[in-house]
């Protein structure tokens, strides 16, 4: 019997459970230890390399360790998904383009890649055409750092944190019930006695997911094209105010123009993100009301459905559609780089 105040002894439960996570805490001490240590034989043998092997194996030490992880981090799961999407939900029976044909003949994944249509073409323009204002605006002003600064400050918030936080703003309680959103706190100071439950009204749902996009990512489109403004050469400026050029002429005719290759860079890098939103619909509604989107589905197609075929195909849609948003960046950025 214990002593009455004294801390009860540890169960041999408790005991196995301690040991087995000292045995996991060592073997991974271990296997960094040994990858270390591999890494530094090869560097010394590098550095002390000579004649004509000195060059291939500086290649081989620098890019080889990338190259495995990419290989390992992406080449392979984009194989194995692939591979997935030709198959049954448990990969072992061969149905070719079946998971495809699903996708796009179903109705409610059909809704989820209009949703996700939308999202890619009004996220984006929004996200980039507030940042583009904003710039101008607030290039203007004095202490411009500090209001920057603010704007941007929504880009250290996770999406996850970003979500909850709006979760908050859309808070909707009955008439009887003191209200915490700040949106239905608005919608009372308007006289809207009633407001609805925002997150259950469709389609105002989805668009009311979008501004947590929008609020996040306004803040980089901001910095990067108040950068590529402050970049025009003054002379072209004052040529065009000398030709009359003024206000909003100036600006389509003289500032859009200079600013056009970052706008696109930044418009499909925000489009990029957006393709790939899941942490704002899953932390938010879960996909539900009309709110999924293609990320989501494919979520919970593989790890809430087990479907490994129809998820896989979805993550292959996914990655086409990334894919010419990413060379297009690519091609933009290499076009910039020869002017310069």
């Amino acid at each position: 019997m214990s002593v009455s105040g004294s801390p009860p002894a540890a169960g041999p439960l408790a005991v196995g459970a301690w040991g087995d996570a000292a045995v996991k805490f060592g073997n991974s001490i271990g296997a960094i230890a040994g990858f270390l240590g591999i890494l530094l034989v090869v560097f010394l043998a590098a550095g002390r390399a000579r004649g004509r092997l000195a060059r291939p194996l500086a290649v081989l030490v620098f890019l080889g360790p990338a190259v495995l992880l990419l290989v390992v981090g992406l080449v392979a799961p984009l194989i194995r998904t692939v591979y997935l999407s030709l198959h049954d939900a448990d990969g072992g029976k061969f149905v070719g383009g079946e998971n495809f044909g699903w996708a796009f003949t179903t109705d409610s994944v059909q809704k989820v890649l209009v949703n996700t249509l939308l999202w890619l073409v009004v996220a984006p323009l929004v996200a980039t055409g507030l940042g583009l204002v904003l710039a101008l605006l607030v290039d203007r002003m004095r202490g411009q750092a500090a209001y920057k600064s603010l704007i941007f400050m929504p880009m250290a918030i996770s999406l996850v944190g970003a979500s909850i936080i709006f979760k908050f703003v859309y808070e909707a309680r009955g008439e009887d019930q003191p209200q915490i959103g700040l949106l239905s706190q608005l919608a009372h100071a308007v006289g809207w006695s009633d407001p609805p439950n925002w997150l259950l009204t469709q389609p105002l749902n989805t668009f009311l997911l979008m501004a947590v996009m929008v609020w996040v990512q306004t803040g980089f489109a901001m910095v990067v094209l108040s950068a590529a403004i402050k970049a025009i050469p003054d002379e072209v400026v004052e040529a065009a105010r000398l030709d009359g050029a003024t206000g909003v002429r100036l600006f389509w005719h003289v500032t859009v123009p200079m600013i056009r290759t970052t706008v696109m860079v930044v418009l499909t890098t925000v489009m990029i993100i957006t393709l790939k939103a899941f942490d704002i619909v899953r932390t938010m509604t879960g996909g539900n009301f009309g709110t999924q989107v293609l990320a989501n589905e494919m979520y919970s197609q593989s790890f809430v459905q087990f479907d490994d075929g129809r998820g896989g195909a979805l993550a292959v849609l996914l990655f086409l559609a990334v894919l010419p948003l990413v060379a297009y960046n690519i091609v933009q950025l290499r076009r910039e780089r020869e002017v310069r």
